[in-house]
């Protein structure tokens, strides 16, 4: 079959298909995104991003209407010689995986594949989903080439590492890893080949790893607190000059859509036997508490007005899903006196405040988000700054 375009994205107008579709548009490629979001296609259609990610704009403004075409019609998958499908393993309010919802979206979108294409997995997947896929290709009767090559990206870094870091691909065969790299050149210059499951486990080891390190800086930082000494001085001092401290993170909410949907994952990958996995989950997850905890023990928080600023789950992002910003915000509501809230990116939540607002009215101030605006603020009240945004230590 002759093919009208080069790449069709499934899942094209979030965070991962979105700059995805961008960057193979702007190297010259023939590309469609395929949504459900009718808000995100058209905002996309017009040109308008519909998140924050640095350098997204400029190039959407190049390609849209060009080279790039967004819409809900699952027919327009038809037209192009490779699919990539940016759907990932989700985990229900339990932690658990669901490995069959790839296979089963995969199905969904059946009556719009065509033999001959290249099938490109790219989201997080609990190891098998890739075996899962080629079955149930195999059981409806199409011929598609199947890879699993992983988003490796960090977010609001997307338009640099999709061009730099090294792309991982995984096939079966010569000819599926020769394809699955013919495609990715067009964006980094170095492949690494690794089987479907080598694939499916490296994304999962890469994000669980991130977990751990910021469980460890975390877990150190309580403990340096909890005998009066600031943990961010101490971890300066022993990265300095010296390569082998100089990951040790600083302290502060590890959150997001990946980290600890990962780390679970690949937990019930091993039967639940991730003594490691689980521990960095009760640390990462109960910094809130803590940070709670002692500042009850320095504030009558229930005679004051707390101000919570940032509440997207990094620094200089709009992105909120699953923020521990919003878990300390209930924590305090039940705490607290008032809380109120603010963030200079998210524009999803009618709740928040401006800064100067927040700032004027609170009695207490706490930086979840190390966004830039907050640095040097001139606060007359106390302020809570665990990352060591503002450099005035770390202590609580």
């Amino acid at each position: 079959m002759n093919f009208t375009r080069d790449v069709a994205v499934v899942g094209g107008c979030g965070h991962v298909g979105l700059p995805l579709g961008l960057a193979f548009a702007d190297r010259g490629l023939e590309v469609a995104l395929f949504d459900l979001n009718e808000e995100a296609v058209v905002g996309v259609m017009s040109g308008q991003m519909p998140f924050q990610e640095a350098g997204c704009q400029d190039v959407l403004n190049r390609v849209a209407g060009t080279r790039l075409t967004a819409s809900t019609d699952p027919s327009i998958v038809s037209t192009a010689e490779n699919v990539i499908v940016v759907i990932g393993t989700p985990v229900d309010e339990h932690l658990n995986p669901d490995p069959n919802v790839v296979a089963g979206a995969v199905a969904d979108l059946a009556p719009h594949l065509v033999d001959g294409q290249l099938l490109v997995l790219r989201s997080t997947l609990f190891p098998g989903t890739t075996a899962l896929v080629e079955q149930e290709l195999a059981r409806i009767g199409l011929h598609l080439d199947v890879t699993f090559c992983p988003e490796r990206i960090a977010e609001g870094k997307a338009m640099t590492e999709l061009y730099e870091l090294p792309q991982i691909v995984s096939g079966r065969s010569d000819p599926v890893l020769q394809r699955a790299e013919k495609l990715f050149r067009n964006l980094a210059s170095q492949m690494v080949q690794l089987s479907p499951e080598e694939a499916e486990l490296a994304k999962l080891f890469t994000n669980t790893w991130r977990y751990i390190k910021f469980a460890t800086a975390n877990q150190l930082f309580m403990m340096a607190n909890d005998f009066g000494l600031d943990y961010e001085r101490i971890r300066t001092a022993l990265a300095f000059d010296y390569p082998r401290a100089a990951d040790l993170p600083r302290a502060g909410f590890a959150a997001g859509p990946c980290l600890l949907k990962d780390t679970m994952q690949l937990a019930a990958f091993n039967n639940n036997n991730f003594v490691l996995g689980h521990a960095a989950m009760l640390v990462n997850e109960g910094l809130p508490l803590y940070m709670v905890s002692r500042l009850e023990h320095r504030y009558p928080l229930n005679d004051l007005t707390v101000g919570i600023l940032g509440m997207a789950f990094k620094g200089e992002s709009d992105d909120t899903r699953s923020s521990l910003s919003y878990k300390l915000k209930r924590i305090l509501r039940f705490k607290a006196r008032e809380v109120l809230c603010t963030d200079p990116f998210v524009s999803t939540d009618p709740d928040l405040l401006s800064l100067n607002d927040v700032i004027q009215r609170s009695d207490l101030l706490i930086v979840a988000a190390p966004h830039r605006a907050y640095k040097g603020l001139k606060a007359t009240v106390p302020v809570i700054d665990i990352w060591g945004a503002e450099g005035e230590g770390t202590r609580l």
